[in-house]
């Protein structure tokens, strides 16, 4: 009973709370941005897919959090090459929706290979650091190895195309090598790479791809064709005010002026009905959420956990920065769920799966 107690109390209660109240928020919204008043009943079928996904995400979220993290580290270079066979297999048999082969199908199962990819990358980057022998700062001949592992999936990714998910996990990884401790001389190198990166691959967008570039850049050359998205959600946010219209009274969603409503726009849909207010206390709890995730890093006892803590931490970040950052149009339209509340199976089980792994780093930050 004494050791019972013991256990609870290395438990970490506040990062399942926030999970939980950011899914229920996000059920919320997704329930309002797919309302229709004459067909209206108390669970949408979309709410009763992201409901069904949330509880194989619970049971995604207890396997990972009860195995302790470092088989993870054991198995980190095994669950990267599995994901890169399936993006593999994604071009040469994925399933085709609106111009893009980013989805399996497996036994009646479909998913987005892609967003297993990013937690591979950091399992495989994690291991990689905590086990490298010389100490850091690394320069670029040091980080050779690293970076094939960022550029493989980058490219197939890139060629789903999925250009959104393949910089996301350029971003992820940066922030763990950035981390681990790099020189000088390679930070000015990397920079200067990637503006000229950046320069030429401006060639091989698509032409969608370089619109939405265009659009963020001047977003009145085409308010009612390729800008249509952004300039919808940035009057459905301004119209919520500070106190915002109310929940099932967003008259942007309702008159469907907003597209993706329930994906990669649902913030939208929520800055409308709970205005300013309801937006930044939003925005708190995701903050809330990220630094748990940064002192569970610095607490964890060995490097492995702390490298994985990390990575996590910054798979979040990056994608809450770029999906507000997108709608708001601070940022490209990239196609970029907002975690845990954006309605999409495989998105919100990777991400439960990593909530399952930040509890494992704290839980056993005792044992060492």
């Amino acid at each position: 009973m004494q050791l019972g107690r013991k256990k609870v109390s290395r438990l970490d209660f506040s990062t399942p709370i926030i999970t939980l109240v950011l899914f229920m928020i996000g059920m919320l919204t997704i329930y309002s941005a797919t309302y229709a008043p004459e067909t209206a009943s108390w669970l949408s079928p979309v709410d009763r897919r992201q409901l069904a996904w949330f509880f194989i995400g619970l049971a995604g979220m207890g396997i990972s959090f009860a195995i302790d993290y470092h088989m993870y580290q054991k198995i980190a270079y095994v669950a990267y090459g599995t994901a890169i066979i399936l993006l593999v297999l994604v071009l040469i048999i994925g399933k085709t929706s609106m111009g893009a082969q980013r989805w399996l199908t497996i036994a009646g199962f479909t998913f987005q290979p892609s967003e297993l990819t990013k937690l591979a990358v950091v399992l495989g980057l994690s291991r990689f650091f905590a086990e490298r022998r010389t100490s850091p700062p690394y320069n670029l001949k040091e980080l050779l190895i690293p970076f094939c592992m960022v550029g493989l999936p980058f490219i197939l990714v890139l060629k789903q195309p999925d250009l959104g998910t393949a910089l996301l996990i350029v971003l992820i990884s940066l922030v763990i090598i950035f981390y681990a401790g790099i020189t000088r001389r390679a930070i000015m190198t990397l920079v200067f790479a990637g503006i000229a990166a950046a320069t030429c691959g401006w060639q091989f967008l698509h032409d969608y791809q370089r619109q939405r570039i265009l659009i963020f850049l001047n977003p009145d050359i085409d308010p009612q064709g390729a800008g249509y998205h952004i300039a919808q959600s940035k009057i459905a946010v301004g119209s919520g005010g500070l106190w915002g219209k109310g929940f099932l009274k967003g008259t942007q969603n309702l008159l469907h002026f907003l597209p993706e409503q329930h994906t990669d726009f649902i913030f939208s849909v929520f800055a409308e009905q709970w205005g300013f207010l309801g937006a930044a206390l939003l925005i708190s709890l995701y903050l809330l959420f990220l630094l748990r995730g940064l002192v569970i890093s610095q607490e964890a006892k060995d490097p492995y956990g702390s490298y994985l803590a990390i990575g996590i931490t910054a798979t979040f970040f990056w994608q809450f920065c770029i999906n507000i950052g997108m709608v708001l149009g601070l940022m490209p339209v990239v196609g970029i769920p907002l975690p845990l509340m954006s309605y999409g199976g495989t998105s919100l089980l990777t991400s439960m799966i990593l909530v399952g792994m930040l509890l494992n780093i704290h839980f056993r930050k005792q044992y060492f």
